[in-house]
């Protein structure tokens, strides 16, 4: 599954006094972890820092996990390691230092379980920049290496982006009907992807399939913000708010809450949305601004200013080409009435064979 949406940094305060406390830090012991001793003290370390930045959303996490591979020489970078920082880059969106530490594992590894990662990673780094043919080789490789329910959930993500979404759902369901024994890792990368692919399909499925992954992995926020989006697409804005309450500082979420809030409660909007606007210019400031598409989302659904949403969903689309990014760049194209944007991404579209339910109309 795609990494989830990371919060941006709260804004600079300049003035305090002494003793004030200006921030609390996530534990602090993570952020001073000491220097690992090998390669697999420094790996569990990575992946310590990744998972905590998926479940809480705090980009901080990202950054210990930098800061220590930034003192690991190249020359000791294992198999593993390798896999980490490409789960590292993507989490970043460096896409291409992805992608050349993992075709480099591809190339190079004897290791089983490495191999089955780089390709599981690799695969999903082509679904998310729409990567189609480069994402089957790897799903059919990984079919081959790794045969279950993970393998057939990423045939039928791919088989579902590019014109085949009843028959990829129809399969996956059976396939999953007929494994009650599999893995929980297993069966929520299926009910997970039956809920995108219902989603694409227009169907109220969806919400069953997400909320089976929700009982079980509660802090996947990809999972999380997919559910509450289609709940506010649908006008279920107490849904929304249920799925967003207290992720109001991952951004994503907190754009989702604050468009509920608008309403239902727009006294609460509007200090909802007074903070992300401060969060999201802070983050400017920084050059810290990791999902362009949460803030073209808050341009053009709370502060109402198309011009700049496109161009940051816009920009936001040439990198990376899911579902709700290419709704986010028609809608932002169709508010401003660029017609060029909306007719390369819907030319794009028919060369893929895809649709969606959630895509605008196109005006007659």
């Amino acid at each position: 599954m795609p990494a989830a949406t990371f919060a941006a940094p709260g804004p600079i305060q300049k003035d305090f006094a002494d003793a004030d406390i200006l921030t609390t830090l996530p534990d602090s012991s993570t952020g001073s972890a000491t220097a690992p001793a090998n390669a697999t003290e420094l790996a569990d370390q990575l992946q310590a820092f990744i998972s905590q930045a998926r479940g809480t959303g705090d980009p901080r996490f990202l950054g210990y996990a930098e800061r220590l591979l930034e003192d690991w020489p190249e020359a000791q970078l294992t198999d593993r390691l390798r896999v980490l920082r490409a789960t590292l880059s993507q989490s970043l969106h460096r896409f291409e230092a992805a992608r050349a530490d993992l075709e480099q594992v591809l190339a190079d590894t004897n290791q089983r379980q490495q191999r089955i990662q780089a390709r599981l990673t690799l695969a999903n780094l082509e679904l998310v920049q729409g990567h189609y043919q480069a994402a089957r080789r790897q799903c059919d490789a990984l079919t081959r290496d790794y045969p279950g329910l993970i393998a057939e959930s990423c045939l039928a993500q791919m088989q579902a982006r590019t014109g085949e979404g009843a028959e990829a759902y129809a399969r996956l369901q059976n396939r999953l009907a007929a494994a009650p024994g599999a893995d929980p890792t297993s069966r929520a990368w299926a009910q997970g992807t039956l809920g995108d692919i219902a989603a694409q399909l227009g169907r109220e499925a969806a919400t069953e399939h997400w909320q089976a992954v929700l009982r079980d992995a509660p802090t996947d926020l990809y999972t999380r913000a997919l559910l509450a989006d289609w709940h506010l697409e649908r006008g279920n804005y107490r849904a929304t708010l249920d799925l967003t309450a207290s992720y109001e500082q991952v951004d994503g979420l907190g754009v989702l809450r604050a468009i509920a809030l608008q309403q239902v409660a727009p006294e609460q909007a509007r200090h909802l949305t007074q903070a992300l606007r401060a969060r999201f210019e802070e983050a400017q400031w920084r050059g810290a601004l990791l999902h362009q598409r949460d803030f073209a989302r808050f341009l053009l659904d709370i502060e109402q200013r198309p011009e700049p949403a496109l161009e940051h969903a816009w920009a936001n689309w040439r990198e990376q080409r899911e579902p709700l990014d290419t709704r986010l760049v028609l809608r932002a194209a169709m508010a401003a009435q660029d017609q060029d944007v909306a007719q390369e991404v819907r030319q794009w579209l028919r060369q893929q064979g895809q649709s969606d339910s959630r895509y605008p109309e196109t005006p007659q």
